[in-house]
């Protein structure tokens, strides 16, 4: 199996929505674990998700996992998802998508290096970076 590099997400309680709506941007359908399917049914975090994983129509993988009660969370800071390519029509769709549930930091336009591009903070708090770039001849 060749290497690849997934994001993975932590979420506080709220991963099985995020993945959920993942799926509602991109496509198929999550896969979920909770803590309960690995033995922890008398848990506090029994119903958390213990693992999720999205793969979506066009390759993409994410994934996430809730932070146990007993866990401190962190939010996704210092790095963002960044999706890329010559596919306006789907990356538009995702922009519209996953700018429209949360908060917009740089609206899609067209950039000085030529692509269109724009950042947004989804919902879920995922900071998200999308370049739209010209087909190659």
């Amino acid at each position: 199996m060749t290497s690849r590099l997934n994001p993975y997400l932590n979420f506080n309680g709220n991963a099985r929505q995020a993945i959920e709506f993942y799926a509602s941007v991109f496509g198929r359908e999550a896969a979920f674990s909770t803590f309960a399917d690995f033995g922890a049914k008398d848990s506090p975090d029994a119903d958390r998700i213990m693992h999720g994983q999205l793969e979506t129509e066009a390759g993409y993988t994410i994934m996430a996992a809730d932070v146990t009660s007993d866990m401190e969370y962190h939010p996704v800071a210092g790095c963002s998802i960044s999706l890329s390519g010559d596919d306006a029509g789907a990356l538009r769709g995702y922009w519209e998508k996953l700018s429209a549930s949360g908060t917009t930091t740089m609206p899609m336009q067209k950039q000085a290096w030529g692509d269109e591009f724009g950042m947004c903070v989804d919902g879920y708090g995922v900071p998200w970076l999308i370049n739209i770039s010209q087909p190659q001849a």
